[in-house]
C-alpha cells in the first residue's frame, strides 16, 4: 500500500501518536508524512515528505487562544494552493490526524479518507461535552479535519469506533515511583503568579517545563527544564502529581501511570474545555486557573490521595484493523 498520513503539529501530541504507529504502517506499505502546522516544541523523528505551514492555533500567556496572532498567521490562499498541489490520487490509504489541508483536498476531488485520532471521537455526541457549549467549536471540531471515516480516541469509549489513547512506550514500558516532586506542564500559561504559588508548597519540590528556555536552571524548590521529550518524560514517570492543560495525551499518559492528574484548560480552547468535561466526570480535579483565589485547592490537591483510574493503553494491531476494515 501507499499511505498518505497528514499530522497536525499544532502541540504535540500528533506528533508522539504518529511516531508510535509509524512502524505498525509499516508492516502495510509505504508512509509518506505531511507535518501541518508551524508551533509544535517536539520534532518529528519520522520522515517527513511533505510540510505545509496549515492552520495553527496560538496561545496568550495568560492561557487564552491567541486570536490575532492565529489569524495573522493564517495564510488561506496559500494553505489551498498546496492543498491542491497535493498528488493525493495516488495514495491507496490517506489518514488525516486532524489537519485541514488534507481535509481539504479531499472534500475538493471526493476521496476517501479516516480521520484518526481524538478530534474524530468528537463526531459522536455521546462524547462528553461542558455545561457551556460552543457553536463555533463545535463547528471547528466536525469541519476542520473532516473526512469519510472516523475512528476516535478518547478516555472512554463513549462510541463504537472510540478507542483508548496511544500511549508511548515510552510511557507503557515504564516502572512508575513516587519521588515527591511535582511536574508542571502548561506552556500557554502566565509564569509569575503561578511561580509565587508554586514556591509555597516548598519544600516539595517541583520541576516546571517551559518554552523558550534552553537549559535547566533552579531557583528555590523550582527546577525549570525546557520541553524535551526525555526528560518530560522521566518527571512524569517518577512525579507525585503533574499540573497540565486540558489537552490529551498527557492527561492520558498520566491516568496510565495513576499519577494525581489537576488540569487547568486554556480558556477558549474550545476541545480542552470538552477534555475538562471528560475529565471531571473520571472525578479528575479541574481548575480555570491557578492563581490567589484558587491556590487552597491547588495545596489540597498536592497533600491529598490520588484518584485511583483505570486507563488501559491502545491496542494498535486491533485499532488499525478497525481503521483498515472500515475504509475497505
Amino acid at each position: 500500500m501507499k499511505i498518505f498520513y497528514a499530522v497536525q503539529a499544532t502541540g504535540n501530541g500528533h506528533i508522539s501518536r504518529a511516531h508510535e504507529l509509524f512502524p505498525y504502517l509499516r508492516e502495510f506499505g509505504t508512509v509518506d508524512f505531511l507535518l501541518s502546522g508551524s508551533n509544535s516544541t517536539l520534532q518529528p523523528d519520522f520522515p517527513v515528505k511533505y510540510r505545509s505551514q496549515g492552520l495553527s492555533l496560538f496561545y496568550s500567556q495568560s492561557g487564552g487562544l491567541n486570536r490575532t496572532r492565529t489569524l495573522r498567521n493564517a495564510r488561506f490562499l496559500s494553505v489551498i494552493n498546496y492543498a491542491n498541489s497535493l498528488p493525493l490520487e495516488t495514495y491507496d490509504l490517506i489518514i488525516n490526524d486532524f489537519d485541514f489541508v488534507t481535509a481539504y483536498a479531499c472534500w475538493r476531488r471526493n476521496l476517501r479518507s479516516v480521520q484518526f485520532g481524538h478530534q474524530a471521537s468528537f463526531q459522536s455526541f455521546n462524547t462528553p461535552r461542558p455545561a457551556s457549549k460552543s457553536v463555533v467549536g463545535e463547528i471547528i471540531l466536525k469541519y476542520y479535519g473532516m473526512a469519510s471515516h472516523y475512528v476516535g480516541l478518547h478516555f472512554r469509549p463513549y462510541d463504537n469506533y472510540i478507542f483508548p489513547p496511544v500511549i508511548k512506550q515510552s510511557i507503557r514500558h515504564a516502572q512508575p515511583a513516587d519521588h515527591g516532586h511535582i511536574t508542571i506542564y502548561l506552556p500557554a500559561h502566565r509564569h509569575h503568579g503561578i511561580k509565587r504559588i508554586l514556591k509555597e508548597i516548598s519544600p516539595v519540590k517541583v520541576h516546571w517545563f517551559l518554552p523558550g528556555i534552553t537549559s535547566i536552571t533552579h531557583e528555590d524548590n523550582i527546577t525549570f527544564f525546557p520541553i524535551r521529550q526525555d526528560t518530560f518524560d522521566e518527571s512524569l514517570i517518577y512525579c507525585h502529581g503533574i499540573v497540565t492543560g486540558g489537552g490529551f495525551e498527557t492527561p492520558a499518559e498520566a491516568l496510565y501511570l495513576h499519577k494525581k492528574l489537576l488540569c487547568i484548560p486554556i480558556a477558549d480552547q474550545y476541545e480542552q474545555q470538552c477534555n475538562a468535561a471528560a475529565l471531571a466526570l473520571l472525578g479528575i480535579r479541574i481548575l480555570k486557573d491557578l492563581n490567589e483565589d484558587t491556590k487552597s485547592v491547588f495545596f489540597d490537591w498536592v497533600t491529598g490521595p490520588r484518584t485511583e483510574i483505570e486507563m488501559p493503553a491502545n491496542d494498535i494491531d486491533q485499532t488499525l484493523s478497525y481503521l483498515l476494515n472500515s475504509v475497505a
